[in-house]
């Protein structure tokens, strides 16, 4: 792993953090040795949870590297598994990751903290997409930042490059926490504590059902539901966890959660 992401694993849950000088930004080679992460951490049944920050408190991320694109890094094509950052089209991974945004997220960098389940934000963290001012488009965010925000706010965003501070960003419910800088990496670690608290399986099944039925009407959802096309749900159904959790309950217990 390249020093340019560092590593901690704190029990079963997975703490990455960006750290390339100059604002955190990501080229090829950074971003296809993040799909490497995140892609074993996927397949990693120790690990429940992952973290994703940024080094100091400036940058959570500025995203792409346009100086490593300036001397030839190419625009598509070369981010590796799950696409740029390892996680904007990680989609067969059922394990959730909190963006932990101790500065601002830049273009990139805001569209790798929407592929993430929950956002804690510093107080001071601004989320912006300026890329339509150096002749490309936040691709990723024009999927996904009209789905969490209302339509003009997000084509405001998206068209004017705006700069949304971390308050407004919670009103709209665009983030789930803000804190003090110095609480975020705190607050995150909360989150994921509780986390791993769940039946693993019912996580799974969380982030296979949001994301499956996404488009979909609730008709046509409990429809998909019934028609045992989503494997993880179905294991979850029938797994001895779902025995576990009830008889724990009425036992008066924790449960013990074997993830089968």
């Amino acid at each position: 792993m390249p020093d340019s992401i560092q590593i901690t694993r704190n029990g079963q849950i997975l703490e990455v953090t960006l750290d390339r000088p100059k604002a955190n930004a990501i080229d090829n080679a950074t971003s296809r040795a993040m799909g490497e992460l995140f892609s074993a951490f996927r397949d990693d049944p120790d690990l429940r949870v992952a973290i994703l920050t940024g080094a100091g408190d400036r940058f959570f991320s500025a995203g792409w590297d346009l100086n490593a694109a300036a001397d030839g890094d190419a625009l598509e094509g070369e981010y590796g598994v799950g696409g740029f950052g390892g996680i904007t089209e990680l989609h067969d991974l059922h394990k959730p990751i909190i963006a932990a945004v101790n500065g601002m997220a830049v273009g990139g960098g805001f569209e790798l903290a929407l592929a993430c389940d929950l956002i804690v934000a510093a107080d001071h963290a601004e989320f912006f997409l300026p890329e339509i001012f150096v002749g490309l488009i936040a691709d990723a965010a024009a999927l996904r930042l009209p789905k969490r925000l209302p339509y003009h706010i997000a084509q405001e965003m998206l068209l004017t490059g705006r700069r949304m501070g971390a308050e407004e960003a919670h009103r709209w419910g665009l983030v789930n926490a803000v804190v003090p800088r110095a609480e975020v990496m705190g607050k995150a670690r909360e989150f994921a504590a509780t986390i791993i608290q769940a039946a693993p399986l019912s996580i799974a099944a969380v982030k296979e059902i949001t994301r499956a039925t996404a488009a979909l009407s609730i008709p046509d959802s409990y429809a998909l539901l019934k028609s045992g096309q989503l494997p993880h749900y179905t294991q979850m159904l029938n797994s001895e966890d779902a025995k576990e959790g009830p008889r724990a309950f009425a036992e008066k217990r924790e449960p013990v959660w074997r993830g089968e």
